[in-house]
């Protein structure tokens, strides 16, 4: 009878000290959980959460005080260099697994494949990195029409506006549409612009060029943050030499890290000529 109840005291110790056990590894989990629900990393594992950015891109720069603060904040979010050989081919790796094309900034998880494509405020990355699906934002139905340029006739921009509020009633949808008079007060270029250098021209190529640019610089000097051509020229050319661009038909291939600047180089022009509203 004593053995009897000797077993039975054993075997209710055992029980507690087992429930005692799960009480502990449930408080354990919870704090790990806590500790980690901005990560989703695990010891030694390295982070899916990557943010792939460019040289010379304005909106990564834009980006950066919210990458940082997100991390500050312990988001394990890796900020990666497309210009380094092995971030660029990884970030063309993801976008063919996941189906997505996407320039700089890009928000993605290598897990999951849930990404932001282009810049975005703090919260709404804040909202991704905790798991939210962000839908893309809206985007035009059709290209806006081409602003005109600065001192045409009164009889041409009458035409324009007439195209443009069609064309802002049918993309209504879009946020923060300014009027035709909003557009048309921003500065504007009075003469068409040449076309963006391309990156395999030779030297001789690039200067006939620059003497084109020259005189449109000149021709709308009033427009803001226009480039000399002397700084686009020298840029070009120094980079130019560090591949043998344009200089024979034996020179080396462009690499992947001056190649890219050179595209770089000539989206911003581009960007800016759409801003000014002028298309190629």
């Amino acid at each position: 009878m004593a053995d009897k109840s000797n077993t039975e005291v054993l075997e209710a110790e055992v029980v507690e000290e087992k429930v005692d056990t799960k009480k502990q590894e449930n408080n354990l989990k919870k704090t790990s959980n806590s500790s980690t629900k901005k990560t989703d990393t695990k010891a030694g594992e390295e982070s899916p959460w990557y943010v792939f950015c460019s040289q010379g891109c304005g909106f990564c720069k834009k980006a950066e005080p919210h990458i940082e603060a997100l991390q500050e904040e312990g988001y394990d979010l890796l900020k990666l260099d497309v210009a380094e050989g092995d971030n660029q081919k990884l970030s063309q790796e993801l976008q063919q697994e996941f189906g997505v094309k996407c320039g700089t900034p890009w928000f993605i998880n290598a897990d999951t494949g849930k990404g932001v494509c282009g810049y975005r405020e703090k919260d709404v990355l804040k909202k991704w990195l905790d798991g939210e699906d962000i839908p893309e934002p809206p985007r035009p139905k059709g290209p806006m029409p081409r602003v005109p340029l600065l001192g045409v006739s009164n009889k041409e921009e009458l035409e324009w506006k007439k195209e443009y509020k069609k064309w802002s009633k049918e993309n209504s949808h879009l946020p923060n549409l300014q009027t035709a008079d909003q557009i048309l007060s921003r500065p504007r270029p009075k003469t068409e612009p040449p076309a963006p250098p391309n990156p395999q021209m030779t030297n001789e190529q690039l200067d006939e060029w620059g003497e084109k640019y020259d005189t449109w610089f000149k021709e709308n000097s009033h427009l803001p943050n226009l480039q000399p051509v002397d700084v686009i020229l020298q840029r070009l050319k120094r980079q130019k030499s560090m591949t043998g661009v344009g200089q024979g038909q034996n020179a080396p291939a462009v690499g992947g890290n001056v190649q890219q600047q050179l595209n770089s180089l000539e989206q911003k022009v581009d960007k800016l000529l759409n801003h000014l509203g002028v298309t190629l």
